[in-house]
């Protein structure tokens, strides 16, 4: 067994790693980009070695940076985690030219996989079934736009290298075909040097279900199943294990052919096999295919080692060190249900967009496994994907494992940054989800429901303005005392961008009255803790003038003070800004061009996808404020229209 390991990647993969590496008595050597000099994963390895620049390219890309850090450490394997080199093969065979081990397949499974057209042929040898379509090596659009007509639509435009729903189109009709297909080319051609696409037939009720398999390069095994079908954008949001409505008799024939894939490339590590499944008449043998294989550890592996009791970390390292698989397929079971729900730093209500800011504080409840690699005052990058945590629950049954990802998100608090933490709290309380009528298209279809505002109850407003006041903590003798009448104060609250007058009447240190701006009113008693209107109040956190009730997954106030109420001139709606953070892809806008409404303007590149900015209204292009290839801040102004008259 090793006696030190690096690990080439950052964030949750990288504590993840290290747990279980510190666990067998393994000393880790993280690296660490500019931006992460303080990062949690830096600060829980045993060594630690910078690497370079924010930007992946400038850093977790640069494999020379990497073995210098391992030589100069003696490390004498390499973790890759996923993303970034981990299904890289020019890396795999750099680390061994290296006189390293890479804990993961050879250089030859993975690239016999990474590209999703070789892999389907060579599956079909492998007597693995595969989604109709076409991957040929003639990438003409004639070609493609032919393939789709005889494939049938909808179809899928899918990138060869891709991974993640990035280079992937949805295409329901002949006539947005070739616009579909540019747009997955430049996506594709961005995020993995490859624009290089193929073409599927989409499945209309699909469902995502993926095998975990292990291998030790001769022999293979599988440890079951994941649905995988709650998805937005292509991209997972709760993932479970196993699947609702799996059959004996399918869960056979779905880990067999996984195990023959594997074993047909002499897989050695941790994998996944995903198929497309067929779900709109349950599940049957023969409704399912191939779609791709991912030769890496997955993000959602924690859910596998919930209901097998297996470390599939621990697995990766005694695989990797020469031990031959731990366990045989016999020995394998499964036990209860598990959910996986990732928090991300978005905005739902804004399309989901990624959002960045710094975590004033960060919390999970009791009861439930949270992988983060993050912390409180932890900022949140816009050069990396800006998951902030997975929450994993696990039960007897698939209702009480809900039930207890339900709670474990009502309870987990973030402050600083919006999340889609109360969007993942309404998909846990879904019905249909919750009855196990899941397929990929559950988000979109109801989306509008999942994305609402969560009820906020008054007494969110209430506590905040005593907390803002200073009323929270226990009160002392004088509190609130004043010779002949009630204390009244009046203080402005500020949520969502209106202002709201709050006036709290103080009887004495134990007991207000806060009127609202409803007209309703609520009752604070002091007994041995503060009760609104008889319930317990929420936990809360304040950062200066910016209060959070941790009440319906976090409601933001800040206080505002009377002396600087007055608003910032805007421009009319006539600036087109910057959602978030991100590269100037294309700018398309030019002065004295006449646009409608929808026009597209510019193409914002932002954690790894691209975002097409609009125009808002007709009118025509004033000025262009930035240029190709620039780096904006959230709000940066890109593009002004003249003044509608």
């Amino acid at each position: 067994m090793f006696d030190k390991i690096l690990i080439a990647n950052r964030g949750e993969i990288a504590c993840r790693v290290i747990e279980t590496a510190r666990a067998m008595g393994i000393r880790t050597v993280a690296v660490y980009s500019d931006a992460d000099a303080a990062a949690r994963h830096v600060a829980m390895a045993d060594a630690a070695v910078h690497i370079g620049g924010p930007a992946p390219s400038e850093s977790y890309l640069r494999t020379e940076a990497i073995l210098a850090a391992a030589a100069e450490t003696g490390a004498q394997a390499i973790h890759p985690g996923y993303g970034f080199l981990s299904e890289n093969p020019d890396f795999v065979e750099a680390v061994e030219a290296a006189g390293l081990t890479f804990i993961g397949p050879s250089a030859r499974a993975i690239r016999a996989m990474g590209l999703k057209d070789a892999a389907k042929a060579l599956m079909e040898e492998a007597g693995v079934p595969v989604v109709p379509g076409y991957h040929g090596a003639d990438q003409s659009d004639r070609t493609l736009s032919k393939a789709a007509e005889e494939i049938g639509y909808p179809v899928l435009i899918k990138a060869v290298a891709g991974g993640g729903g990035k280079g992937m189109r949805l295409v329901e009709r002949a006539g947005a075909f070739a616009e579909a297909l540019e747009s997955a080319r430049s996506e594709a051609r961005t995020a993995f040097g490859n624009p290089d696409v193929l073409v599927e037939r989409f499945v209309e009720k699909p469902r995502h279900i993926e095998v975990q398999v292990f291998g030790d390069g001769t022999r293979a095994v599988h440890l079951f199943e994941r649905d995988c079908s709650l998805q937005r954008r292509h991209q997972k949001v709760i993932e479970e294990a196993p699947a609702p409505g799996m059959t004996e008799e399918m869960r056979e024939a779905m880990g067999a052919a996984a195990v023959r894939a594997a074993e047909a490339i002499g897989y050695a590590g941790a994998g996944t096999i995903e198929f497309i499944v067929d779900g709109s008449d349950g599940l049957r043998p023969d409704g399912f295919w191939f779609m791709e294989m991912n030769t890496r550890l997955q993000v959602e592996h924690p859910v596998t080692e919930a209901i097998t009791g297996i470390d599939l970390v621990e697995w990766q390292l005694r695989v990797a060190a020469g031990e031959p698989l731990p366990k045989r397929q016999e020995d394998l079971g499964i036990a209860g249900h598990a959910f996986e729900a990732r928090l991300y730093a978005e905005d739902v209500p804004a399309g989901f967009l990624p959002a960045t800011g710094r975590l004033a504080h960060l919390a999970f409840p009791q009861g439930a496994r949270a992988d983060t690699g993050v912390r409180s005052g932890d900022a949140i990058s816009p050069h990396y994907d800006p998951m902030i945590a997975k929450l994993i629950t696990h039960g007897p049954t698939r209702e009480i494992a809900l039930k207890r990802l339900s709670r474990a998100l009502a309870g987990t608090q973030v402050a600083g940054t919006v999340t889609n933490l109360a969007f993942l709290g309404a998909l846990a309380r879904h019905e249909g989800f919750a009855r196990g009528d899941v397929d990929t298209g559950l988000i979109g279809r109801d989306i509008d429901a999942l994305s609402a505002v969560p009820e906020r109850p008054e007494s969110a407003m209430a506590w905040a303005a005593m907390v803002a006041l200073g009323l929270d903590a226990a009160p002392d003798a004088l509190t609130g005392f004043t010779l002949w009448a009630p204390q009244t104060r009046r203080i402005t609250l500020r949520q969502d961008g209106e202002d709201r007058e709050v006036t709290v009447v103080s009887h004495s240190g134990t007991a207000h009255t806060i009127a609202l701006p409803t007209g309703g009113t609520v009752e604070a008693r002091f007994d041995g803790g503060w009760r609104l209107d008889g319930d317990k109040a929420p936990a809360v956190h304040r950062a200066g003038h910016h209060v959070t009730v941790f009440e319906a997954y976090g409601l933001e106030f800040d206080l505002i003070d009377p002396l600087d109420r007055a608003a910032e001139a805007m421009a009319g709606g006539n600036l087109i800004e910057a959602p978030m953070p991100g590269l100037v892809k294309a700018m398309l806008a030019e002065p004295g061009q006449a646009v409608t409404a929808g026009t597209r303007l510019a193409v914002l590149e932002a954690m790894k996808m691209e975002h097409a900015l609009t125009a808002p209204r007709d009118g025509v292009v004033a000025e262009v404020l930035v240029e190709e290839g620039a780096q904006v801040e959230a709000g940066a102004p890109l593009i002004r229209l003249e003044d509608d008259e």
